[in-house]
């Protein structure tokens, strides 16, 4: 099975490599700038458990330089880059091509689904916890390393059965899904729980359960995203809502996601696509989210502020991001 990483970050990298060490038929689709990294240097793997991995020579194509259709494609790259993406894999895209995407969220399978078809379009949660430091190197920080996915429509089926033993390698826990929208909605809502809880509370998770009405936010979010999740025919599985109220209310944790850290290191986030899309499906379902909607106006507020060159001002730890790890953790 030939396969198309886009991207070769903190994911697309990690797995992608993953495969390649299997000796898959991987190759990986990147820009300019990170084709010279990865041709000087080598994809270069860090962390627990991989001191004695050697650079890899992956094999890469540019924007514009693909030829054939591949059978997998895993796009493994952030929103503001999925309409560019997907100009650059349609010349990828066979009839019996899979494109499995990690995006969080749900906005990015119904733009693919309209421009490839929802046949040819797999649900997927990626949970990795790594980074891509200024070097290019990706550091794995935890063991955590899983792929669920499976058909849309769900069920189980041959194509489903066949991507995962693809995936299923070393260091990769591949779970076939027989209903990805439901791990997809929870996922969402843990994302979405815990941004909104850090950027409203401007803390980690630790400094918002500190103070007199903290400890309520979190699952009054976590009550917001799961009631929509419920309404749209997919509701959290308990585990799943256990999980995440343990992890918004326990006190004294350094929790933060990705989200806030862009926020505060004065970047552009993917607010629209985790919090706009997400208010404006409750707006649909006619679930009230004023929480949710307050948050949602925060980062609208965020990202007008970085489009006129202020943001990170006013934000406790505000800065401009210069150097230090970048990359994905827990995504």
């Amino acid at each position: 099975m030939k396969i198309l990483v886009v991207g070769a970050g903190a994911t697309g990298g990690w797995f992608g490599a993953l495969l390649a060490r299997a000796d898959r038929d991987v190759t990986f689709l990147v820009r300019p700038g990170r084709a010279e990294v990865l041709r000087s240097r080598g994809l270069r793997i860090t962390g627990k458990g991989t001191e004695d991995w050697e650079p890899l020579t992956p094999q890469l194509v540019l924007p514009g330089e693909v030829s054939q259709p591949y059978d997998l494609i895993l796009l493994a790259v952030k929103a503001s880059a999925l309409d560019a993406a997907i100009e650059s894999i349609r010349p990828a895209v066979g009839p019996s091509t899979v494109i499995m995407p990690f995006l969080n969220g749900l906005a990015h399978v119904d733009r693919l689904s309209a421009e490839f078809g929802a046949d040819a379009v797999f649900g997927g949660v990626v949970k990795v916890v790594t980074a891509l430091t200024p070097e290019g190197d990706i550091v794995r920080l935890a063991p955590l390393s899983q792929l669920t996915f499976g058909e849309q429509a769900g069920g189980m089926t041959k194509r489903v059965e066949a991507v995962r033993e693809v995936l299923d390698v070393p260091g990769i826990d591949a779970v076939a899904s027989a209903d990805v929208l439901e791990a997809m909605w929870a996922k969402w809502a843990f994302i979405t729980t815990i941004g909104a809880l850090t950027c409203l509370g401007r803390g980690t998770v630790g400094d918002v359960n500190a103070v007199p009405g903290g400890p309520s936010l979190g699952p009054a979010l976590l009550a917001e995203t799961s009631a929509i999740a419920a309404a749209a025919g997919h509701p959290v599985p308990p585990a799943e809502l256990s999980f995440t109220e343990t992890v918004v209310t326990t006190p004294d944790s350094p929790l933060v996601p990705s989200l806030y850290r862009d926020v505060i290191d004065g970047r552009s986030t993917e607010a629209e696509h985790l919090f706009g899309d997400l208010t404006a499906r409750a707006r649909e379902l006619d679930v009230p989210t004023p929480l949710l909607d307050l948050a949602t106006l925060q980062l609208r507020v965020h990202e007008y502020r970085v489009a006129r060159g202020q943001a990170g001002e006013g934000w406790p730890g505000g800065r401009r991001a210069k150097g230090g790890r970048r990359g994905s953790r827990r995504r």
